[in-house]
């Protein structure tokens, strides 16, 4: 099955922040602590376990069993799970939204290029054992973000109106959205195992994250994926000296915030700026900010107060009451985990990279940070359309009126730059100016606005000759449009917008052990798959 590579930076769907990452650009070298090289892993490795509690061990393959009680578990899961126990088990960890239906192609592709980081890590570093993590976003309270997925160009979505951290939510309401799904699809061998996969995930178990489980384990079970939810008494209860650190000193928002403006000085987006209060509170359809004033504490939107050892007294009585957001989650992760790389998206990176100070603050080491690999997935007979088009790859990337406009001007048998008009313009006005120079300044002001006038037209006639073309050349034009509409949905990357389910009608049971197959997590390129 062929396949090919861009680098990310050619695709113009990657910030230069990811970009320059990518690239190891010398500025950026204070937000990480090392580079994902495999020959750099060897020294993750050993300042995690010398930093990692045996009995945060113990709590976590503790946890892990129970999570996993009523789930139909593999031996190779099984496995992982029970050598967690062990100081020479580390983790790599993705973590993800609970998108119903998985949401876009991406979350297999985070999932894939973590597995795949695993094995490579172990036949480079035998004598250790490494262990894939799914981290489910359980505590996220942004249903709007996840209710939906996007299947035929159509948004299949589920509506209901709790709050609250969306793990407990329960199923109701998603049998009309199977009635949806199993009509679009149709039959046939993989439709069927679709339905059966949607059935049994959302309509016989009793809330989203027990749902979101049983999909990703029946997906990914084969290849050892162990599946963790953070929202747990005893794995929160390992996190309260941080969160009182947080509530009492206010680490994170003191750490980050002086991180995120030398980001900013550097040119590049700050992702996400710290609160003063990293935490939320949960309760039953709650999450809300905790806020400080005055020495009293709240919870935002709500009657619920403390004073400072109330809410101590509170966070060590009842711990898993207490979220972290986005600035300390990724604490909490490290803190639970014995991990050694943290893989995501470009947005997710970019959060990361301010976090480098606050974790030395609280002495917890820093994991690298991995780009997930990125893919587009073609059939044969689109990637024949494409070459009949003779448009490289890297040319399919463009957005669609550059890519257009591009074509046209190499196809077409008349030349449309007019680059050596406008060149030859600015000479004879350059003699215009040095009469200019002899005369007044009101002369080389009309010499000016002369030239201006005259240049646009030149823009103007170059711009109507290409949209003439344009027409002259429109079957052309149109197949390039059609071929583009169908692999960059809405004009966005296809990962991001298309459903997994769309690719599985497609290549059924055998669209993973594909992606497991050419997946290389370490190469840092755009990945392109025909098949």
């Amino acid at each position: 099955m062929p396949s090919d590579c861009i680098p990310f930076r050619d695709t113009n769907y990657f910030s230069s922040l990811i970009c320059d990452y990518l690239d190891q650009k010398a500025e950026l070298d204070p937000f990480y602590h090392r580079f994902p090289k495999v020959e750099n892993f060897k020294s993750q490795i050993k300042e995690k376990q010398a930093s990692f509690p045996a009995a945060h061990r113990k709590v976590l393959q503790h946890v892990l069993e129970t999570q996993y009680t009523h789930v139909n578990t593999s031996e190779a899961t099984q496995e992982n799970i029970l050598s967690l126990a062990k100081d020479t088990t580390f983790t790599v960890v993705t973590g993800h939204q609970l998108n119903l239906f998985t949401g876009p192609l991406y979350f297999l592709y985070k999932i894939v290029s973590t597995i795949n980081l695993t094995r490579d890590l172990k036949e480079k570093h035998p004598d250790y054992d490494f262990v894939p993590v799914y981290w489910m976003a359980t505590e996220d309270h942004d249903f709007d973000e996840i209710n939906y997925f996007n299947l035929f160009g159509k948004k299949i979505q589920w509506n209901r109106n709790d709050g609250g951290a969306v793990g407990v939510f329960d199923t109701d309401g998603l049998d009309k959205v199977f009635e949806i799904f199993s009509s679009e699809i149709g039959s046939g061998l993989n439709a069927e195992r679709l339905k059966s996969l949607f059935k049994e995930a959302y309509l016989e178990h009793n809330n989203l994250a027990e749902a979101t489980r049983y999909l990703a384990n029946e997906l990914f079970a084969d290849y050892g994926l162990v599946i963790i939810d953070g929202d747990d008494q005893e794995l929160k209860r390992l996190f309260i000296p941080f969160m009182e650190k947080e509530l009492v000193e206010q680490a994170a928002y003191n750490a980050v915030l002086p991180k995120a403006e030398k980001l900013d000085e550097a040119g590049y987006k700050v992702q996400v700026n710290p609160r003063e209060i990293n935490l939320f509170y949960l309760a039953e359809g709650l999450r809300e900010r905790i806020i400080e004033k005055e020495g009293s504490y709240f919870v935002n939107e709500t009657d619920i107060s403390w004073s400072k050892s109330e809410l101590l007294k509170h966070l060590y009585e009842v711990p898993e009451r207490f979220s972290p957001n986005v600035m300390m989650r990724p604490l909490y992760q490290e803190v639970i985990l014995p991990n050694l790389c943290y893989i995501g998206g470009g947005g997710e990176l970019a959060y990361w990279l301010e976090l480098k100070d606050y974790f030395e603050t609280v002495q917890v080491p820093f994991p690298m940070l991995l780009l997930r690999n990125s893919v587009l997935i073609q059939t044969k007979k689109q990637a024949e359309k494409i070459k009949k088009l003779n448009v490289s790859d890297t040319e399919l990337f463009l957005k669609q009126h550059e890519l257009i406009n591009h074509k046209v001007r190499r196809i077409s048998n008349i030349d449309i730059n007019f680059d050596p008009q406008r060149a030859h313009l600015k000479q004879q006005f350059q003699e215009m100016y040095t009469l200019a120079e002899q005369t007044d300044v009101t002369f080389k002001n009309a010499v000016k606005a002369q030239e201006v006038k005259q240049l646009k037209g030149l823009d103007m006639l170059e711009k109507r000759l290409l949209k003439a073309q344009r027409i002259k050349l429109s079957d052309h034009v149109q197949r390039l449009t059609a071929i583009q509409n169908e692999l960059f949905p809405n004009q966005s990357l296809q990962e991001r917008t298309t459903n997994f389910s769309e690719m599985y009608l497609e290549y059924g049971e055998h669209l993973i052990p594909t992606l497991i197959e050419h997946l290389d997590p370490l190469k840092g390129e755009f990945l392109i798959i025909t098949s």
